[in-house]
C-alpha cells in the first residue's frame, strides 16, 4: 500500500504541497484534479523522487522517504507515463518496451494485451498518438513497477481517442494490479475513470472520495464548481428538505448548513418548459447546442442564473421565457448562504 502523511512541498519559500494525507490500495487508481498551478505535478515528482521534500513522508513496501532520509528515483520502481510518451524514436515497438528488461517475456505479455502484436517491428514516427501511449505503458507495465504515476496521460489525444484508450489504460493498470495516480485536467475522464478523485486548490487537498461522492456531496463550493456545471440557488432547509422559487428538493447539509441557504443544482436536476405570453419563472440568457442536448442558462426572475441541460428537441431562444423546476428525487448538497 502507497502512504503519503503530512507531505509538503517548497519551492524556495513558496509551499506548493502543503501536508498531503493519502493512502491508495493496492489495485486503486486515484485521479488528481485541480487547476493550473495547483500542485498537481510537483505531487507526482516528488512521489517518483524527482524532487525533494519538504516535509513529511512517503511509505511503499519496503522503502519509506522522508525530508531527512530521501530515497532516489532508482530504488523506488515507480513507472511514470508522460504526455509525450517518452519513446526512443529510433527503436521499433519491441525494442522500446524491452528497453532494459531482463525478462522479455514480460513485454511480449503486455505488447500483445495492449493490442500492439502487429506493430511489434514499428517505429514510433509511423504510429498514432493512441498506439504511442499504449506503448508507453506497455514499456512501463513491462517492469513491474510497485506502483504507477501518470501525469496527463491522454492530454495530446484527439477527444475521439480518449474514451477508448482511458478504459483501456484503466484496464491494463487493473489487470497489473498495481496502484496508480493519475493527473488529468478532465474532469470527465477523473470521474468516469478513478476510484476515488481527489480535488486540489493551492496544493491542498479540498476533498478525497469517491466520484460519485465528490460530485453529488462536494466539501466545498469550489469543488461542486470544479467538478461540472454548479448553480447556486437560495432556499430554506427545514427538516431535510430545501424550500426554492423553482420547487422543492431533498436537501444533504455541508458544514451544519441550517435555515437560509443555497442548494447545489446541476444542469440535469432542472427541467426546463418554453411558455408564451410572458409567463414562467425565468428568462433564456445564452444556450449552447451539444448534439444529443442544449445547455441553457436561465435568469430566474430573482435574478439567479441556473444551468439546465434539456434534449436538442427543446428549442427556446435568448430572451424567451421558460417555466423551470426541479426534478431531482436524490439529495442535493446544501451551503450556507454567501
Amino acid at each position: 500500500m502507497l502512504s503519503v502523511s503530512n507531505l509538503s512541498v517548497d519551492y524556495g519559500s513558496t509551499r506548493v504541497v502543503d501536508k498531503l494525507n493519502l493512502a491508495l490500495a493496492d489495485d486503486e487508481i486515484l485521479m488528481l484534479v485541480g487547476p493550473t498551478g495547483c500542485g498537481k505535478t510537483t505531487i507526482l515528482q516528488a512521489l517518483a523522487g524527482l524532487i525533494p521534500i519538504s516535509e513529511g513522508e512517503i511509505t511503499l513496501g519496503a522503502w519509506s522517504a522522508s525530508a531527512q532520509k530521501p530515497v532516489p528515483p532508482e530504488k523506488r520502481n515507480v513507472g511514470m507515463v508522460f504526455q509525450d510518451f517518452a519513446l526512443f524514436p529510433h527503436l521499433t515497438v519491441q525494442q522500446n518496451v524491452n528497453f532494459r528488461l531482463k525478462d522479455r517475456a514480460l513485454a511480449d505479455h503486455w505488447i500483445e494485451l495492449l493490442g500492439l502484436g502487429a506493430l511489434r517491428h514499428a517505429k514510433p514516427a509511423t504510429l498514432s498518438g493512441g498506439q504511442k501511449q499504449r506503448v508507453a505503458l506497455a514499456r512501463t507495465l513491462a517492469h513491474e513497477p510497485v506502483f504507477i504515476l501518470l501525469d496527463e496521460p491522454l492530454s495530446n489525444l484527439d477527444a475521439a481517442l480518449k474514451d477508448n484508450l482511458r478504459w483501456e489504460i484503466r484496464n491494463a493498470l487493473k489487470a497489473a494490479g498495481v496502484p496508480a495516480i493519475w493527473v488529468t485536467h478532465d474532469q470527465e475522464e477523473a470521474l468516469s475513470v478513478g476510484d476515488r478523485v481527489g480535488v486540489l486548490k493551492s496544493g491542498k487537498l479540498e476533498q478525497l472520495d469517491t466520484p460519485e461522492t465528490c460530485f453529488s456531496e462536494p466539501s466545498s463550493r469550489f469543488v461542486a464548481r470544479f467538478l461540472g456545471e454548479a448553480s447556486f440557488i437560495p432556499g430554506h432547509l427545514e427538516q431535510g428538505r430545501v424550500r426554492t422559487a423553482i420547487g422543492d428538493a431533498p436537501g444533504t447539509p455541508v458544514d451544519g448548513a441550517t435555515g437560509a441557504v443555497d442548494l447545489l443544482l446541476r444542469p440535469d436536476d432542472v427541467s426546463l418548459i418554453p411558455v408564451a405570453d410572458g409567463g414562467g419563472n425565468g428568462e433564456i440568457a445564452w444556450v449552447r447546442y451539444e448534439g444529443g442536448a442544449r445547455l441553457f442558462a436561465v435568469t430566474l426572475d430573482d435574478g439567479t442564473e441556473v444551468k439546465v441541460r434539456a434534449s436538442h428537441e427543446t428549442r427556446a431562444e435568448p430572451g424567451s421565457r421558460v417555466q423551470l423546476a426541479v426534478i431531482t428525487t436524490h439529495p442535493l448538497a446544501v451551503f450556507n448562504r454567501e
